[in-house]
């Protein structure tokens, strides 16, 4: 079986409607994005017999995810009416703290992280009473556990478990509008696509409405949220969320481009027997470039205020958690309570750096040159005075 064998787009909505019953998908903004990503994938995906199986379900799952949401929505239309509180949203680039941050964040009892499990099976939207039990969590969890199977030692790269705190990635992924499929599969053209020309701002909408769901019966004070794709389009997520609070954490781009080819090329065998660290490194170094351009921009216009956002050095962060947490709240006007303190103290005892192995790559692997991308990443790092790691 090969990439052609992938069932086309139309294919996969029959299919999704057939198998829960239901027709209607909301605002018509997911289609362009699914049509790109199906057709990239057939052409350009390289899936192995397995891959065409991982991403088939992995589509179907989507468009269920969403025929399921706007068909609760339409059962409860008053949810649609409750405001999703300013949330916090760590914006970081990938492989700079991001997640050990969030999972940090999400131990403060006021806090509300989107748990993986809820937003793999957000309907019916989980309960306070069950929120620890639910048998979806058990579900997540063996769909996980598979994926540790298939690509051994992806844990040590990036953590995953069906109660730990989920990427934003993966409910904008129900619009088709998501930095998940390029860092998945092999699809360049449906990646160029989505950071150059797609308008955000209906993956926003459609992330609001998801976020109204799985609060609709269990809500704290605020949401914490976090996904290295916001910092390709953090105009659109305030247009959404203009009272939201952010964090950005920043690290030499060098490593984060050499961190992430290495992760594509372990993430991708899951899908496609034909990985290459070199080729992801050098589909991805200009697009998280552009990334953090963005996120220069937006600050010398303006349209991000300095009163809004956090910056969080990597290397400080990996010295003292803590004193990084601590500098968040005050910042952000925010109560860091004794309980919060303890919750988070003991989380970081206990899930140590290194904890499942040691993430080893080298920018070397790339096969970019250097000095090239050192000067290319010259504007973000003295504008947030980032240092060079060795």
């Amino acid at each position: 079986m090969n990439a052609a064998a992938l069932p086309d787009a139309e294919t996969l909505l029959t299919l999704a409607r057939e198998t829960t019953g239901l027709t209607d998908l909301g605002e018509d903004t997911w289609r362009d994005g699914l049509e790109r990503l199906v057709g990239a994938l057939q052409s350009e995906g390289r899936l192995s017999e397995i891959g065409v199986q991982v991403a088939t379900g992995d589509v179907l799952a989507h468009l269920q995810n969403r025929l399921r949401i706007v068909d609760w929505h339409r059962q409860h239309p008053e949810i649609a009416r409750e405001d999703v509180v300013p949330p916090i949203v760590i914006v970081g680039q990938g492989r700079t703290g991001t997640t050990i941050l969030y999972d940090i964040l999400a131990q403060d009892p006021a806090h509300r992280a989107p748990l993986t499990w809820e937003v793999d099976h957000p309907i019916p939207p989980p309960e306070p009473e069950t929120y620890d039990t639910d048998p979806r969590i058990e579900q997540s969890q063996m769909q996980l556990d598979m994926t540790e199977l298939v690509i051994p030692g992806f844990k040590s790269m990036h953590p995953i478990g069906a109660l730990l705190a989920q990427e934003c990635v993966r409910m904008t992924a129900g619009d088709f509008r998501s930095m998940i499929y390029p860092t998945q599969y092999r699809v360049p053209s449906y990646g160029k696509w989505l950071i150059y020309e797609a308008d955000m701002a209906p993956a926003y909408r459609w992330h609001r409405r998801y976020l109204q769901v799985l609060q609709s019966r269990h809500r704290k004070a605020r949401w914490v949220l976090k996904s290295p794709g916001h910092v390709w389009c953090l105009p659109q997520l305030l247009a959404e969320y203009p009272n939201a609070l952010l964090v950005q954490t920043h690290r030499d781009p060098l490593r984060i481009i050499a961190s992430i080819a290495s992760l594509l090329e372990t993430l991708r065998r899951l899908a496609s027997d034909h990985t290459d660290i070199a080729e992801g490194g050098a589909e991805f170094a200009e697009y998280l470039m552009e990334g953090l351009d963005r996120s220069v921009t937006v600050r010398e216009n303006g349209s991000v205020p300095a009163d809004r956002i956090v910056d969080v050095q990597f290397r400080d962060f990996l010295a003292d958690p803590m004193r990084s947490v601590r500098t968040i709240y005050e910042r952000l006007d925010l109560e860091l309570t004794p309980e919060a303190e303890s919750r988070m103290r003991a989380f970081i005892a206990a899930n140590p750096q290194g904890k499942h192995g040691l993430h080893q790559y080298s920018f070397a692997d790339t096969g970019l040159d250097a000095g090239a991308w050192r000067e290319r990443a010259r504007r973000y790092q003295q504008y947030f005075d980032v240092a060079s790691e060795v």
